[in-house]
């Protein structure tokens, strides 16, 4: 059946391809005109083209806007002088931190290796390659590579990190020629109003200057969860409106003049991206936390080992406190510096605005001679003016009377 199906098939075959074959078929002679020959074409119609449509009389002539007098743009020329310079050179010392950590393994298969999970921002501390950074930029990561603005990449690693002030220390043992470290301001002489630049790579946008101003000083961030629980603070931080985004954290936040007075950290933000308020960890912690990290990969906080609760106004009325502004004592940790001293926690407890809080504890109204208004004055005075170690006199409220408690301070559980 196959074979007879087959001779069927070949006339079939063999004339569709005697049909294609270019054998037995005349071709065009290659000198032969390939145009039409001249007697064929009709001829042509002649062209015609619409008259042109009237138009309305022409408009008059109208110079250019003016541009601005010199009397009107000087000042905005000088800023905008000051910035461009600024920029200039400040930009070099600035990083972009691609952040790479090892893939967690893949149940039945192979995992892919190394990944890159972050990037952020950081800034040359010193000329022998210290870079400083947050803490929470390197958070869980196994290796480094550092971006300059000249585009060279090179590989760093970490020397430290302090979750309780968010800063963090990695070194490069190569930097580009003519890039130099940036000088710290005294972060105590910043005040509101004041210009701030910032400068880092937000959404991985390399080397992007922003401008605003200084918003709020002594602003305080939520920071490491205690171990014996609540959570500390990090003390002293600057507010700012100069945008930073994610991908800043961990670049600097400038003066008119160049110099670092903090940090950018964090923003506070309802949708994920800036709306306003942007916050930096201030130029005076990091002149005391780097160097130890530089020397010994991390840096103990003073502690006292309390719980408090702030005095205001409303509450010394209510409770017939004895003072209208101070730190009340409401928890002692056990073999904390703070039992030690004999301070006494609040042993009474109430109800104020629906939360409990105990009562009859120790108010403290000065560390050192040093007033003391609120907790973040107390720790804001711990972190920038005692060390580990140090003997502070505190003056308390106790019993109606004022007296004098000495405390000496231990390093933070766990550091």
């Amino acid at each position: 059946m196959h074979l007879a199906r087959t001779a069927l098939l070949l006339p079939v075959i063999l004339l569709l391809l005697s049909a294609c074959s270019v054998f037995g078929v005349p071709l065009p002679d290659v000198a032969q005109p390939t145009a039409v020959p001249p007697a064929t074409i009709a001829a042509a119609e002649p062209t015609t083209f619409p008259s042109p449509r009237p138009t309305a009389a022409p408009l008059p002539t109208t110079a250019p806007v003016a541009t601005l007098a010199p009397e009107f743009t000087n000042a905005l020329e000088e800023e905008q002088a000051i910035l461009t310079e600024l920029y200039r050179r400040i930009n070099p010392a600035v990083v972009s931190i691609e952040v790479v950590a090892d893939h967690p393994p893949i149940e039945g298969g192979v995992a892919p290796g190394p990944i890159r999970f972050g990037q952020g921002s950081g800034f040359l501390i010193d000329d022998q390659g210290y870079l400083v950074t947050n803490n929470h930029v390197i958070e869980g990561a196994s290796a480094f590579q550092v971006r300059f603005s000249d585009g060279s990449i090179v590989d760093a690693v970490l020397i430290g990190g302090d979750e309780g002030s968010d800063l963090a220390v990695l070194k490069v043992n190569e930097l580009p020629p003519g890039v130099a470290p940036l000088q710290l301001a005294d972060s105590r002489e910043v005040v509101v109003g004041q210009t701030a630049i910032a400068i880092g790579n937000p959404f991985g946008l390399q080397n992007t200057l922003t401008v605003g101003v200084v918003s709020g000083v002594g602003r305080s961030l939520a920071g490491p969860a205690s171990p014996r629980g609540g959570r500390f603070s990090i003390p002293n931080v600057i507010q700012t409106d100069a945008a930073i985004n994610p991908g800043n954290s961990g670049g600097p936040l400038l003066n008119i003049r160049g110099e670092v007075i903090g940090v950018n950290t964090a923003i506070r933000s309802e949708t994920g991206v800036f709306e306003g308020v942007g916050y930096a960890v201030p130029a005076n912690a990091v002149a005391r936390v780097v160097p130890a990290l530089i020397a010994e990969g991390r840096y103990q906080h003073p502690w006292m080992g309390i719980g408090m609760r702030d005095v205001d106004p409303l509450l010394a009325r209510q409770f017939e406190l004895p003072v209208r502004q101070g730190v009340l004592v409401t928890d002692i940790q056990e073999n904390s510096p703070a039992a030690q001293a004999g301070l006494r926690a609040g042993d009474r407890r109430e109800e104020y605005g629906g939360i409990p809080i105990f009562i009859g504890g120790d108010i403290i109204t000065a560390v050192n001679g040093q007033p003391v208004r609120d907790g973040n004055e107390l720790i804001s005075y711990l972190e920038l003016e005692t060390s580990v170690g140090d003997t502070i006199t505190m003056t308390v409220q106790r019993d109606g009377q004022e007296q004098q408690v000495q405390m000496t301070l231990a390093a933070r559980p766990g550091e």
